[in-house]
């Protein structure tokens, strides 16, 4: 099989019949959609070794090394604010996170860190309208358009999305209370007769401790473009299986380039960390019961790293406001904002309203005729 040609849009070739090679999700190959030429993507064959980024060594440089960086064409959404990659051949676009124009003459270049890693497209965008239209079947009073939205595939678009990943050694230290159920018993008087009872009280005492911990890949979504709760909930990724950033995985798809910088995003990691903290500080304390007064955690060892993830994405605006659709490109999971037809609850309401009237002139009707 002949070799592809790369253009000088990062697009590659086909030496069959010259038309664009995409890559085939689920394969470690780009395909033509029209001949069938296929060709092997040489990273994909290869066993990944993951290496970190020492995050102090980064905020002290301020700079990023050539080999660490790369040149990007991008637009910004006016309406929502994503940030996404462009050709530079495009003339004119839609935003995949909202459907609203791109004015792609108000682009810009710039450089910024490279993606070290991503996970390829697993699920084809078949399987994944598949799952969408599957999701959407199971919507009570959604709108009877969004059920007709889903019937085109071509709704859905395949998104390489920014993450960070973190890793840090944490040493904490607290102070807070211990509480223990204990069972006192007590009198009452009741119609002038003393009764004997129990009760459970919880006797509180002052502690102290040291917990450590250590975090790998704390997945930090670096796009203010999605709905972070939502993107949250795509999880697990089976970032086990990285593969080394080639950009022949990113061909026939979008890639949106990240918004929060390496500091910001290590400080929404600290918050994620914080919860499985105050988790071990508890366990920590025991008892029956736990409070605690105040925390401090060390960081240390801290590395990250910038990876993309594949999405399948769909926007759907109605009444003015747009809800997004995220698929994730490897198991397939589908999560979204959702909008309500009124008018069917209205409906429904009504029905539920007039079903329970009639029950009750029924029952009554039945009632009075057995008198």
């Amino acid at each position: 099989m002949e070799a592809s040609e790369i253009s000088s849009t990062c697009h590659y070739k086909c030496t069959g019949c010259g038309a664009d090679l995409t890559y085939a999700p689920g394969t470690t190959q780009l395909q033509c959609q029209y001949c069938g030429t296929q060709q092997q993507i040489a990273s994909g064959s290869e066993n990944t070794v993951v290496n970190e980024n020492d995050y102090l060594h980064y905020l002290s440089e301020k700079t990023i090394d050539s080999a660490e960086k790369q040149t990007i064409h991008t637009v910004n959404c006016k309406s929502c604010g994503a940030t996404v990659t462009l050709d530079s051949h495009v003339t004119s676009d839609n935003c995949v996170f909202c459907g609203t124009p791109l004015v792609v003459t108000d682009s810009q270049t710039g450089e910024i860190l490279k993606p070290k890693y991503l996970l390829p497209f697993k699920i084809a965008q078949k399987n994944a309208h598949d799952q969408f239209k599957k999701w959407l079947s199971k919507l009570w009073f959604a709108p009877n358009k969004l059920k007709h939205y889903g019937d085109n595939a071509d709704t859905l678009h395949g998104v390489y999305i920014p993450y960070w990943t973190y890793d840090s050694n944490t040493e904490t230290t607290y102070t807070g209370q211990c509480g223990t159920n204990h069972t006192e018993s007590y009198t009452v008087t009741v119609n002038g007769k003393s009764e004997r009872r129990t009760r459970t009280v919880i006797r509180w005492q002052s502690v102290s401790g040291h917990v450590s911990h250590f975090f790998d890949d704390v997945l930090i979504l670096a796009s203010n473009s999605l709905p972070r709760r939502v993107a949250d909930k795509l999880d697990p990724w089976d970032l086990q299986n990285l593969t080394t950033y080639d950009e022949q995985f990113l061909s026939g798809f979008r890639t949106e380039s990240y918004q929060i910088k390496v500091e910001d995003g290590f400080g929404i990691a600290k918050s994620v960390m914080n919860t499985t903290i105050g988790s071990l500080i508890r366990r920590d304390i025991g008892g029956d019961h736990q409070r605690i007064s105040s925390y401090s955690t060390n960081y240390s060892n801290i590395t990250f790293k910038h990876i993309l993830l594949p999405i399948w994405i769909s926007a759907y605006r109605f009444k003015e406001k747009t809800y997004r659709f995220l698929i994730n490109g490897r198991t397939g999971e589908v999560q979204g904002e959702r909008p309500w037809s009124w008018i069917k609850i209205t409906l429904a309401s009504l029905g539920a309203a007039a079903l329970g009237t009639g029950g009750y002139l029924l029952i009554t009707y039945l009632n009075n005729g057995s008198m």
